[in-house]
């Protein structure tokens, strides 16, 4: 009885009473292991030369990704995800914008410690692949690894609609799937349909930018590279595996 109840003490010590602390940690948690799958697939293939993924198996990771990041974080924050998506929130008044910069900042922030996971696990990997030559550009870049990189032929014009429209598509798609005025999706089923939702997106709009719809994805993954050795190439450079 009184080993039950100690183990009960030390629960409640080592329980995160804050919500917003519970919230934050949930957006770093699904935001980490969205990342972490997205650029490991990426990594996989890249260093493989293309022999051990293409475009549509980074495309179901990224679909499988978000699924498994909304299981983890959706009931306790929400499950944004993404800076555009929580200031989406805000401006329907779903999210209280005072939690905006946290939100956001934790998401970012999680992008980067995950994209210094990548790293870590694939360092053989990238060092046997690049002979320990960091690329942004050439045969042998691997900085769309971490970041996404329009293609050559895409003007600003052309960039700036690829990017609103893709995420006027992701928001509509989000709110009309969890809308229970529509149709309807059943319990718990929510984060496959956002998965399959983001698989659609980047199987249709994924060519000319790689889908970098969320800033979290870009910001500090493209910060994380310029600080791990591709240099200052990686703000800049306007091609790359994709």
């Amino acid at each position: 009885m009184a080993y039950t109840q100690s183990l009960a003490q030390v629960k409640d010590r080592l329980q995160i009473h804050s919500i917003l602390a519970r919230q934050c940690l949930a957006e770093f948690l699904g935001v980490f292991v969205l990342t972490l799958l997205i650029q490991g697939t990426l990594a996989q293939a890249v260093t493989s030369g293309g022999t051990k993924g293409n475009f549509f198996i980074m495309f179901l990771a990224s679909s499988l990704g978000v699924r498994l990041a909304i299981y983890i974080s959706g009931n306790v924050s929400g499950a944004h995800l993404n800076p555009a998506f929580s200031l989406v929130m805000c401006l329907l008044g779903c999210l209280p914008w005072v939690k905006f910069p946290i939100y956001s900042l934790v998401q970012l922030l999680s992008a980067f410690c995950a994209s210094g996971a990548v790293y870590a696990l694939y360092h053989d990997a990238l060092q046997n692949y690049t002979g320990g030559n960091l690329t942004v550009t050439g045969p042998k870049e691997t900085a769309s690894i971490f970041v996404t990189y329009p293609a050559p032929y895409l003007s600003l014009s052309n960039g700036f609609l690829d990017q609103v429209l893709g995420t006027w598509m992701l928001t509509v798609g989000i709110l009309a799937i969890l809308d229970a005025r529509n149709k309807g999706v059943p319990a718990r089923v929510e984060p496959v349909v956002v998965g399959l939702l983001i698989l659609a997106i980047r199987l249709s709009m994924g060519a000319s930018c790689g889908f970098p719809i969320n800033p979290a994805w870009d910001l500090d993954p493209r910060l994380f590279t310029y600080m791990a050795g591709w240099g200052p190439e990686v703000f800049s450079a306007g091609n790359g595996w994709w």
